[in-house]
């Protein structure tokens, strides 16, 4: 039986992003190897100490709370073969969306793929075509010639936005000054975080 490190299930609203406001289930998973010195989830990095759900148990739960979109998260969850827990959700009837830095090969059906590269590792490269949601998060100037190279190698529909670092309040100002001078961006706020939700 197949199953994933989970460090918590919840059901909240997405804080962020396109669907920023939509009730949303999220399922967390343990993993991760990027290493973002600004994580908010570093419990998540192990893999290890957390515990291993099946898919009929995430199914199960997302489920029964009738959410309108389940999120997988993480950590990092293409560090896990994603194909049969995207199966599985779907036979249930259930809209599916991935949030992940693309650092690992891609893997599952969903039908929104938010992609949030990070300098630390690099994407592989088979996230590109996948992408409907661009996020980078700028801490420094030079972060916006990564979000630029990124945006370059994805699909013309993707919705391309810049979030700022949560713990820089001077990155705020730093994404209004470049939106105003390149409209194709957007700015991502982090809303969970100031209605201080999960």
């Amino acid at each position: 039986m197949i199953t994933y490190p989970t460090v918590e299930t919840f059901h909240s609203i997405q804080g962020e992003g396109a669907f920023a406001g939509v009730n949303a289930f999220f399922i967390r998973l343990g993993g991760c190897d990027v290493y973002c010195p600004w994580c908010d989830q570093k419990e998540t990095w192990t893999r290890k100490g957390h515990p291993e759900k099946n898919i009929t148990e995430l199914v199960l739960e997302a489920k029964n709370v009738n959410p309108s979109i389940v999120i997988i998260t993480g950590g990092e969850p293409l560090l896990h073969d994603l194909n049969p827990l995207t199966k599985a959700l779907h036979e249930k009837d259930l809209k599916v969306h991935l949030e992940t830095s693309g650092a690992h090969p891609f893997s599952g059906e969903f039908d929104w793929v938010t992609f949030s590269p990070k300098t630390f590792k690099k994407p592989d490269p088979s996230i590109y075509n996948h992408v409907d949601e661009l996020k980078v998060v700028i801490s420094t100037l030079e972060d916006f010639q990564w979000a630029e190279d990124q945006a370059k190698k994805l699909p013309p529909h993707t919705l391309k936005y810049l979030q700022p670092e949560w713990k820089k309040k001077e990155s705020q100002q730093l994404i209004f000054d470049y939106i105003l001078s390149h409209p194709q961006w957007r700015i991502s706020l982090q809303t969970h975080k100031f209605l201080n939700i999960r």
